[in-house]
C-alpha cells in the first residue's frame, strides 16, 4: 500500500505543471506562425536559434533548442528545401557544415519576431514589472540547477 504522505499530485507537480505550461504556450505560438508561414514549432525554433546566433552547426542548434538531431536534421532539411536556411561546409573542416537563414529566411523571420514578441507581452502582462523581473529570476535559477542536476545524473549513470 502507497503511503499518502508520497502521494502524487500531479497537478501540484512542478515538472508537470512546466511541461503544461510549455506546451500551452507553444501551441498559441505556433498558431501564430504555423498556418500563415507554413513552418513547424521545430522549423520555427531552429529558424530563431539561427536568426539570434548563426552561423551554427546543426548539433549547435540541437543544443541551443534542446531538441534530437533528428528532429533538428528534418527541420533543416525542410527549411532548406524552401530555400530559407543555407549551408556552408567549413574550409578548415570539410565535414563541418555551418547553417544560416537566406535572405528569405531572414524576411520572414524578420516578419514572425514581432508576433512572437507581442503574444509574450501579451503572456507577460498578467504579471506586474516587480512578478516579471522574479519570475525571471527564478526561471533562470531553475534552469542553471535543472542543468546541474542532469549533469550529474549523466555522470551517475557513465561511472555505473
Amino acid at each position: 500500500m502507497t503511503d499518502p504522505s508520497q502521494a502524487l499530485e500531479l497537478e501540484n507537480f512542478l515538472p508537470y505543471r512546466l511541461s503544461i505550461l510549455a506546451q500551452i504556450v507553444s501551441a498559441s505560438l505556433h498558431d501564430l506562425y504555423a498556418e500563415p508561414f507554413g513552418l513547424s514549432v521545430t522549423q520555427w525554433r531552429v529558424m530563431a536559434a539561427l536568426g539570434r546566433f548563426a552561423p551554427l552547426t546543426a548539433s549547435d542548434v540541437g543544443q541551443r533548442i534542446v531538441m534530437d538531431k533528428v528532429a533538428v536534421s528534418r527541420a533543416v532539411a525542410g527549411l532548406m528545401q524552401r530555400g530559407l536556411v543555407e549551408r556552408a561546409t567549413d574550409r578548415a573542416d570539410r565535414r563541418r557544415a555551418s547553417l544560416r537563414l537566406s535572405a528569405r529566411g531572414r524576411a520572414m523571420h524578420a516578419r514572425i519576431v514581432p508576433l512572437a514578441l507581442t503574444y509574450e507581452d501579451r503572456l507577460y502582462k498578467v504579471l506586474s514589472a516587480e512578478e516579471r523581473r522574479s519570475f525571471d529570476a527564478l526561471t533562470d535559477r531553475l534552469l542553471a540547477h535543472a542543468i546541474g542536476l542532469q549533469d550529474s545524473a549523466a555522470r551517475s549513470l557513465r561511472s555505473a
